[in-house]
């Protein structure tokens, strides 16, 4: 599993939108877009199987990091669109500091205690920013 995987499913394991269901056979969880709400599908190993990407709510070019609390998960279209729309405005332009403020609300709104069988990737990713 690579770190990617882990940081993922330490995502899911924060969000309380992710919950455990069946693709087919396989165990996976199912949870919504940071932004749209629209449904992700993550494989039980961390493999999006939707277009499921790291949003990272202050933007890594404004030194944003790894930390539980300034990732999320989110659709491909809608990553893509604040990356080119926001995340390239200056640190201190107040619609990208008024949309990082609405994703951390949201994002603590959804704010879980991790599952047991996912604890071990939030600590992981504790210890990995």
């Amino acid at each position: 599993m690579t770190g990617k995987q882990r940081r993922v499913l330490a995502i899911v394991a924060t969000d309380r939108t992710f919950e455990p269901s069946r693709h087919g056979t396989a165990a996976v969880w199912v949870g919504a877009c940071i932004h749209c709400k629209s449904p992700l599908t993550i494989a039980s190993d961390g493999t999006p199987i939707s277009a499921a990407t790291i949003e990272h709510l202050w933007p890594q070019r404004h030194g944003g990091d790894n930390a539980l609390a300034n990732i999320a998960l989110a659709c491909g279209a809608c990553n893509r669109g604040k990356g080119k729309r926001h995340d390239t405005r200056s640190k201190q332009d107040p619609q990208l500091l008024a949309i990082v403020e609405a994703l951390r609300a949201r994002r603590r709104e959804r704010w879980r205690e991790p599952p047991a069988e996912l604890a071990a990737h939030v600590a992981w990713a504790d210890g990995h920013p």
